[in-house]
């Protein structure tokens, strides 16, 4: 049972209106997520602010989603791990390749420098050291891929907690979250 539940898109107005309207257009309702954080329109307008310009940056859909899925399993937050891995299938990437990256897993070196970067940061509450930068560079990424693959984790980490703090129904096909092996 959700502990706030979304807000109504029929009672929205306004700006609230404006931003659930632009929610269904993508997904064609209003995702519980997003509802939810409909509550307070300026957090909404940062989650999907924050949605909209990390989908226009260097890091590809793929990663993104990968990076995603790693956090939303190591948080525990089942909604996100549901939502992002049908997000990552839909930007090409198979099952078994999201299936690896829920544990930080990934064929591809440079992905699994991404997602053990990714996954110090979350851990380690950002205190990841130089060395942590030093090899995401030698796996090929540029300072700009760098800063976003830490606003990536950041926007995980809200839509993580959103979703854990508030008991979000998950609204897509259910994926639990297990530990690495």
């Amino acid at each position: 049972m959700p502990h706030l539940t979304p807000f109504p898109h029929a009672d929205a107005s306004g700006e609230r209106k404006q931003l659930m309207d632009a929610v269904k257009g993508q997904f064609g309702a209003v995702i519980n997520m997003f509802g939810t954080v409909a509550h307070s329109p300026a957090a909404l307008k940062s989650m999907l602010g924050s949605f909209q310009a990390l989908g226009g940056g260097r890091i590809d859909a793929a990663l993104g989603e990968k990076i995603a899925v790693a956090i939303a399993n190591r948080n525990d937050c089942e909604y996100c791990l549901s939502a992002h891995t049908v997000l990552g299938t839909k930007a090409g990437e198979t099952p078994a390749a999201m299936e690896a990256a829920r544990t930080g897993k990934a064929a591809d070196p440079r992905t699994q420098a991404a997602l053990d970067f990714a996954l110090a940061v979350v851990e380690q509450r950002g205190h990841v050291g130089a060395g942590a930068v030093e090899r995401l560079r030698a796996a090929g990424f540029d300072d700009e891929e760098i800063v976003e693959i830490v606003a990536h984790v950041a926007l995980n980490l809200f839509t993580n907690y959103v979703n854990v703090v508030f008991g979000v129904e998950v609204d897509f096909p259910r994926v639990k979250p297990r530990q690495a092996a």
